[in-house]
């Protein structure tokens, strides 16, 4: 493995986003704007100090998902990456290299969005406001990580945006957002016990609701870190070095 050249795909991929401002919109704006429209919605009542939380950590989730499954397709289908692959270029080089630049980008994102829900929102948090920053981050770091997984599944960029119902709308609606995940049907309970982001939302729960940080916390952190360096080891294992 190669620091310098890890350093060079983020840096390569950096500028690249930097010229791109509607997708830097998209990545910082968008879930600003939900967030606030959501405030205001509830506004008066209890509802957003219970759901602002979690839904701090799923927009994010969810736009880095989107937004690096299709840029890294962008990068497939144009040849830019079989091109790198032909080079002595370590394919987990490469895939740091993505990595390092999206997460950049994630922990941004998310420091913005948890900075405007907090500060100007109100969102009422209990625990600790380190860890809802770290979780929020992580949130978006498991969108980005997924996203560089399922970009090899995709043969379009309309494929990849299709692929997010598959792995975006199931854990969004078994995370316990909608409905606790205790009251679950038993088939349900386990399909949400093997999703990641019911791990980050009951730690979002738990963050709004008690001022010490239970065991059981760390617990569920270190589900979605581990989910996080999983997606990325299987992002690894679909890059494809080919002859021209």
């Amino acid at each position: 493995m190669s620091a310098s050249i890890t350093r060079a795909t983020a840096g390569r991929v950096l500028r690249q986003l930097r010229h791109d401002r509607r997708t830097l919109a998209m990545l910082v704006v968008v879930p600003c704007v939900l967030l606030t429209l959501l405030a205001w919605i509830f506004d008066g009542t209890p509802v957003f100090d219970e759901i602002g939380a979690p839904l701090l950590g799923i927009f994010p989730f969810v736009v880095m998902f989107l937004v690096t499954s299709v840029a890294t397709l962008r990068e497939r289908t144009s040849g830019t990456l079989e091109r790198l692959l032909t080079m002595p270029i370590g394919k987990l080089d490469l895939l740091l290299g993505y990595a390092l630049a999206f997460g950049l980008v994630a922990t941004v994102q998310a420091l913005i969005a948890s900075g405007l829900a907090v500060g100007l929102l109100g969102l009422d948090v209990a625990g600790p406001l380190w860890l809802l920053l770290l979780v929020a981050v992580c949130d978006a770091v498991l969108g980005m990580a997924l996203g560089l997984f399922v970009s090899a599944f995709a043969a379009t960029e309309f494929q990849a945006v299709q692929f997010m119902p598959a792995f975006v709308l199931p854990q969004f609606l078994l995370c316990g957002l909608l409905v606790p995940r205790d009251q679950l049907d038993d088939v349900l309970r386990w399909i949400s016990n093997l999703l990641p982001l019911s791990y980050a939302v009951d730690l979002m729960h738990d963050l709004t609701t008690y001022e010490e940080v239970d065991p059981s916390s760390w617990v569920d952190l270190s589900v979605v870190v581990l989910a996080i360096l999983l997606a990325l080891g299987l992002g690894a294992a679909t890059l494809r070095r080919r002859t021209p």
